[in-house]
């Protein structure tokens, strides 16, 4: 298209903001679906593609959180030099890409090139959405419209495996992935009919080696970022480990493999409260405090359930319910303290904020895939590595919590 079709006006028009939100949510939600859609098919692309290692089928959302990681080192500086919605589309085409490719996959490992593919693309839209939010909103307006679309985003956890349980009844394991064509052609028609673009062109920076190397210097060299980003990184952590597990879990450990759809609906929806407290109460209390409670919170209900299931104190009739309220509170925990940390990370950045969210992202993103990857791949049967790290991950939060400031 030409530059003229993404010509910023000095004042992008808002969108009213219900909509402004919606839209967001469903740039975001790219990457909700992209993985928890996939969590009924891990079963079956276990059996058909890596039979003799049927661990090995977690790997396919592992290599689509690397391929998303690298892809953030890219998207915002992208975005800061041709235009967030410029930026975004390239991102859709390659995601789309990676679908196309995961459908004609005949092995696990074609299938994990497709997946890395597709996270590269999907980088684009989450990334380079929460740049275009930071050029309309800063500081904690921006936080609590963050958590208004954190509130709609986590509504896709809570029915992508229903509808990806749905669709492989009939279509197999590689229907899903026509539905992950079709979720980022609604998403891309949606923000180009609605949504100006929001970096004007004189506010852009030239994609040049010496400036975007003094850009991440500026965004490394923050304390106050680099915080923010190590928090990020213990909480995305942690629930990434938590998700590469769920199916085995839900399961097999606690023989709810026939509605596991059903209950990883339900821990969602609960877990959506969390985002309602954040944008009711960021304005009152802060992003900080909010956050540091979260996680404080989080350790506490970690360390008393590792207890109950190491002491195998609790009768067989409480041994789900307890693992289900601990997997429901790490959800909340990552509605409460994404969009603060966020915000609060991109605070002092709104003139790069393209290269402050890709760096933030990719750090936290890549290091969280470090620590999700060997979480799934010690699965013996029960849920003490899971509860186990995320204990560890959140105790660490809560302790450079203090250091952070609002």
């Amino acid at each position: 298209m030409s530059d003229i079709a993404y010509a910023a006006p000095a004042q992008p028009r808002r969108l009213p903001l219900p909509e402004f939100i919606a839209m967001l949510a469903f740039l975001f939600a790219t990457i909700a679906f992209s993985i928890d859609a996939m969590l009924p098919a891990l079963p079956d692309i276990a059996v058909e593609l890596t039979p003799e290692n049927v661990n090995r089928a977690q790997l396919i959302l592992t290599a689509f959180m690397a391929g998303m990681g690298l892809g953030t080192l890219f998207a915002g500086p992208i975005s800061d030099a041709i235009g967030r919605k410029r930026a975004i589309n390239i991102g859709f085409v390659i995601y789309l890409i990676g679908a196309v490719a995961a459908i004609q996959a005949d092995s696990l490992e074609l299938l994990l090139v497709a997946r890395f593919v597709q996270g590269l693309g999907a980088a684009a839209p989450r990334i380079v959405g929460v740049a275009l939010v930071r050029d309309l909103y800063e500081g904690r307006e921006m936080a609590r419209i963050t958590s208004f679309v954190m509130m709609i985003f986590i509504m896709i956890p809570a029915i992508a495996p229903t509808l990806g349980a749905g669709i492989i009844s009939f279509a197999g394991w590689h229907g899903v992935f026509w539905a992950f064509i079709a979720f980022a052609l609604i998403a891309a028609t949606w923000l180009n009919l609605r949504q100006d673009e929001t970096l004007a062109p004189e506010a852009r920076r030239p994609l040049r080696i010496g400036s975007l190397a003094a850009s991440a210097r500026e965004v490394l060299s923050d304390r106050q970022v680099m915080l923010a980003t190590v928090i990020l990184t213990l909480g995305f952590g942690q629930m990434f480990g938590l998700l590469s597990s769920a199916q085995q879990l839900f399961g097999e450990t606690y023989g709810k493999g026939e509605n596991f759809h059903l209950w990883f609906a339900l821990m969602a929806l609960l877990s959506g409260s969390g985002t309602v407290l954040n944008a009711t109460f960021v304005i009152r209390f802060g992003m900080r405090r909010i956050a540091k409670w979260a996680y404080i919170m989080q350790t506490v209900v970690s360390a008393v359930t590792l207890v109950l299931m190491l002491t195998g104190v609790l009768p067989e009739a409480l041994r789900f319910p307890v693992f289900f309220f601990w997997a429901t509170s790490v959800f909340f925990m990552a509605g409460v303290t994404f969009g603060n940390l966020n915000a609060l990370a991109l605070e002092r950045m709104g003139h790069i904020a393209g290269m402050a969210a890709s760096v933030i992202a990719a750090i936290s993103t890549l290091a969280a895939v470090v620590i999700a990857a060997p979480i799934g791949l010690l699965y013996n049967g029960t849920a003490i590595p899971a509860v186990t790290a995320t204990l560890i991950c959140s105790a660490l939060a809560w302790v450079l919590m203090r250091k952070l400031r609002d």
